[in-house]
């Protein structure tokens, strides 16, 4: 069955009144917001595109399935609302099978975001939504992500980007797994209990507690993300973990200059090796002004797959994949909202509006799959890298 055929025009909540039941926003378009870019190719090659993306299973290791609203300013407001909208008609024409749907910060009661009721709240208003439509289906293992292949669906796998939620609560680990998520992260920017975040000029690596909570998540079947951490945390994560780890989405360090905004966010290449020979696999991101390189300041696909091949080269075709990390809406003005860190200043590099030819989740696939066609990548390489790495690496860590 063709992906998306399934979608009959669900919006989330319709089963409610927006502005009687729950507070209406405007959002932004999720489709057409900006013009559309398409890597060109010659119709053969199109051709070649198509029957790939059908067949291939296409997985997201890393995005936000949520609409912003259209005046990106009241974001704050929407997100202490607790009821973000899904994109559920982006989302039906993105090519997509499956995606780590990152639930973002959580910050109903909270600015800084990650309260444990908050996620709680955010998890069960989703799961909500989900269930009162037919074309989403929420995946805890891999024959879900291949059923929703088969039915022309689309599995969402909830995923968090930080466990700072959990605080010093291992168990808490086994009630976000009942609740559905699948893949967590160890810290986000700043220090938790289980680790040290990116944005530490100290990072003290991973804590006694981080330790038992990677025992958990091994035990229980949870993948585990580290691409947020700081490095030491990171490698020591990647030692102490029983099963392979995820950098879900990022990109290589040595491609970028230490004044470049995303050199942090970016991996070095010692912690990309390590992760790959313990079986893992690092998703190549693009959040605007982050894979970018001294080579393509501006950001556009060009500059993604410069990250993409670098990766490959490093430590083979099997261990890379990509986790975009878009969303519906102006990614820039949202980070520009809660950080002044996204502002470039540095010299060279190049703002944009968006990121040319990745803008949300409903064009960043296809563009990937064009873009590989045209640098003469096989089909087999081709999907490995679009779903295929992440389903072998996902069979290992996961119970089914």
């Amino acid at each position: 069955m063709a992906k998306g055929e399934k979608y009959s025009g669900y919006k989330s909540y319709q089963y409610l009144t927006e502005g009687v039941d729950y507070k209406a926003f405007e959002l932004a378009k999720e489709i057409g917001r900006v013009e559309k870019y398409v890597v060109p190719l010659s119709d053969s090659e199109e051709g070649r595109a198509k029957r790939i993306l059908e067949k291939g299973i296409v997985i997201s290791l890393h995005d936000h399935l949520y609409i912003l609203p259209e005046d990106v300013k009241q974001i704050v407001g929407y997100n202490r609302e607790g009821r973000k909208r899904t994109a559920f008609e982006g989302m039906s024409v993105s090519k997509l099978d499956a995606v780590f749907d990152n639930l973002g910060s959580c910050a109903i009661t909270s600015r800084m975001g990650w309260k444990w009721t908050d996620v709680i709240h955010e998890l069960g208003m989703r799961l909500s939504d989900i269930a009162h439509q037919d074309f989403v289906i929420k995946a805890t293992g891999v024959e879900d992500i291949l059923r929703a292949h088969h039915e022309g669906k689309i599995a969402v796998i909830f995923s968090l980007e930080a466990g700072t939620s959990i605080e010093n609560e291992a168990d808490r680990i086994d009630i976000l797994y009942g609740f559905g998520v699948r893949m967590m992260g160890i810290a986000y920017s700043g220090s938790n209990m289980l680790g040290s975040g990116q944005e530490e000029d100290r990072d003290g690596g991973l804590t006694h507690f981080g330790r038992q909570a990677v025992r958990r998540m091994n035990r229980i079947g949870m993948a585990i993300d580290v691409a947020h951490s700081g490095d030491r945390t990171a490698m020591d994560v990647i030692e102490a973990s029983e099963q392979p780890v995820f950098i879900s989405h990022s990109g290589a360090r040595a491609l970028c200059t230490e004044d470049m905004p995303n050199f942090r966010r970016m991996a070095p290449d010692e912690l990309i090796r390590r992760c790959a020979e313990r079986g893992g696999i690092i998703g190549i991101e693009a959040a605007p002004h982050q894979t970018i390189t001294k080579q393509c300041p501006e950001h556009t696909i060009d500059s993604v797959m410069e990250h993409f091949e670098y990766c490959k080269d490093l430590v083979g075709i099997d261990h890379v994949a990509f986790g975009p990390d878009t969303l519906f809406g102006d990614h820039v003005g949202f980070h520009g909202a809660f950080s002044e860190q996204f502002f470039i200043k540095s010299s060279g590099i190049k703002p944009v509006k968006y990121v040319k030819g990745m803008e949300n989740p409903s064009e960043t696939f296809p563009n990937i799959v064009r873009w590989l066609i045209k640098r003469g990548y096989s089909d087999e390489d081709i999907e490995k890298v679009i779903g295929g790495n992440t389903v072998r690496v996902l069979r290992e860590v996961w119970w089914n």
